[in-house]
């Protein structure tokens, strides 16, 4: 795994979209230190630290998509993201640039935490609009084992939340958490581990079990870098540059890249409307 320097250093992450071999060692006891945070808390700072760090977000990204027998199919595009509130309401729009069958398709999604978000997707060929319905955000992202939800974050409000332990993860001291859905029906998934790096808060890996009990996907990151925001100011935000995502069942895996992310870009809002899902902002997507 390929870790940039100076891990020990405190810093924010962004969000968040990662495959890396992995041990674990050290204590598998409770915590019971009395600056141990409570689980709710732990997963609230994770929860800003991917999503929300900087006021706004750009990326050019390249998304693989592997089969289990190593054959892949590239698709490249851009993603911006804008908070309307730190920790709440954001926006996000997504523009596919390659390849030639999902060329100039674009996604606009508007989050609401504490309600269903609104989802909406253009289709080129057809020069449709369509809304996706809120019950899809547990639907593939674009083919990939990445869901609408792994792309702008599950709601916190929606799911319980218990510390295992403290562990370590690769060399990496971190919080082993557990997530379980309120609803059963709001989550492909009956429960998931989290183990969460202590120092910057990044989940280096995610299991998810199925109602029997067996993990059925895997979420790993790959490499970590810190970005400086485009005015220069502050240290930073610790981003997950390379992230995967793999289907145990199938086989299949989708590992995603940033080839560029920069933060503080000054995106304007009406970027974010539905009369940018059919003539993209070319200043912004290149």
């Amino acid at each position: 795994m390929k870790l940039i320097k100076k891990w020990s250093r405190r810093g924010i992450v962004s969000m968040g979209f990662l495959a890396f071999g992995l041990w674990l060692g050290g204590s598998v006891s409770p915590p019971t230190g009395e600056g141990t945070p409570s689980a709710d808390e732990i997963a609230r700072r994770s929860h800003l630290a991917q999503f929300y760090p900087g006021n706004d977000f750009k990326a050019q990204v390249v998304m693989r998509l592997i089969s289990k027998d190593g054959k892949d199919r590239l698709r490249e595009l851009t993603m911006l993201r804008k908070d309307v509130k730190e920790g709440g309401e954001q926006k996000y729009f997504i523009y596919f640039s390659q390849p030639t069958d999902v060329k100039d398709m674009t996604f606009l999604i508007y989050k609401y935490p504490g309600k269903d978000d609104d989802r909406w997707l253009f289709i080129p060929a057809v020069r449709l609009v369509k809304r996706i319905a809120a019950s899809d955000k547990r639907s593939s992202f674009a083919g990939s084992d990445f869901t609408y939800e792994d792309v702008s974050g599950r709601d916190l409000e929606d799911d319980s939340f218990r510390l295992l332990r403290e562990d370590v993860l690769d060399g990496k001291p971190v919080y082993v958490l557990e997530s379980t859905p309120k609803d059963p029906k709001s989550a492909n998934y009956s429960r998931k581990v989290s183990y969460i790096d202590r120092a910057i808060l990044i989940p280096l890996k995610e299991e998810y079990s199925d109602a029997t009990g067996k993990i059925f996907k895997v979420y790993t990151t790959d490499v970590i870098q810190r970005i400086v925001p485009k005015n220069g100011k502050g240290e930073g935000y610790w981003t997950i540059m390379k992230r995967t995502m793999k289907d145990l069942n199938s086989g299949h895996r989708t590992e995603v890249s940033f080839t560029k992310a920069e933060y503080d870009v000054g995106l304007p809002d009406d970027i974010f409307t539905e009369r940018y899902l059919r003539t993209p902002p070319q200043k912004y997507i290149q």
